[in-house]
């Protein structure tokens, strides 16, 4: 895989080349296989951590697995288009905007044992700041291309901490225009509802029960494009035991291959409606 300077991933976009590259800092990955009517996010995906960090961090390695969402970006790998974060959101968190996007406690517990030289924080925000450039880009190529755009937000949650039932896929929509998107939004949690998972595994799918669709990533493309539609689309972490970060395998490829076959589907639902 290449290693470009953001410059030179932006340049890439704009003349339409495909190509697979790691930022130059390894902050985040693109690949674009070919120039496609809809692109795949795996903004959690990352579990990088920068060593000057380190001897700040309160966490442990296996705290911040805990809450990052591995695999993410394996589930849609072969997609023609997929940007993906390579950092932990403990450094920051690349679904929250710059102000908010570096933790100073991360679900209830402090995340510093002393405060970040601003140095360290100016590191972080840059890679924050130059993913979001690229996004950009890509979303503004997508439309300029196909007239309207598709974003499947991928991402996973910790379902053993609910003291309830849970769906296996969660849709969040509280932040698109469900006046004109809603009956997209139902189409891809039905078809996601369908999906045969291994064993006794069922795939049950609904609309804003564990997470509303509030991140940053949904929310930055929803404000600066127009004819562009984000689903923010969370699978409950049925594919690894969140005790231990055992990954079962077999799980991941069954998903990623059902996916293989559903976003390509309901890309075509999404471009033959009219917004």
């Amino acid at each position: 895989m290449l290693k470009l300077p953001v410059s030179r991933i932006i340049r890439n976009i704009e003349e339409e080349i495909p190509f697979h590259a790691l930022a130059e800092d390894h902050s985040f990955q693109v690949k674009i296989d070919h120039y496609a009517p809809y692109l795949c996010g795996a903004v959690h995906d990352g579990h990088q951590f920068r060593s000057s960090l380190a001897g700040y961090c309160l966490h442990s390695e296996y705290e911040r697995w805990y809450e990052e969402d591995p695999c993410t970006r394996q589930m849609v790998a072969s997609h023609p288009m997929v940007i993906s974060g390579c950092d932990s959101r403990f450094e920051y968190d690349l679904n929250r905007p710059p102000e908010l996007a570096i933790y100073k406690d991360a679900w209830g517990k402090l995340l510093w044992k002393d405060p970040l030289p601003e140095e360290e924080k100016k590191i972080s925000l840059e890679k924050h700041r130059a993913f979001y450039n690229v996004t950009r880009a890509l979303v503004t190529k997508t439309e300029e291309l196909y007239g309207k755009a598709l974003v499947f937000d991928m991402h996973s949650y910790n379902w053993k901490r609910w003291q309830r039932e849970v769906p296996t896929w969660n849709l969040g929509t509280a932040n698109i225009d469900n006046k004109r998107f809603g009956r997209i939004a139902e189409s891809w949690r039905e078809l996601l509802g369908r999906m045969d998972l291994p064993g006794d595994l069922r795939s049950t799918s609904r609309i804003n029960d564990t997470f509303q669709g509030n991140g940053y990533f949904l929310k930055f493309i929803t404000e600066n494009f127009d004819n562009t539609l984000v689903l923010a689309t969370e699978i409950a972490k049925i594919y690894c035991d969140e005790l231990t970060g055992e990954i079962y395998g077999e799980v991941v490829d069954t998903v990623t291959r059902q996916l293989d076959e559903f976003i390509p589907l309901q890309s075509k639902i999404f471009q033959e409606t009219s917004l």
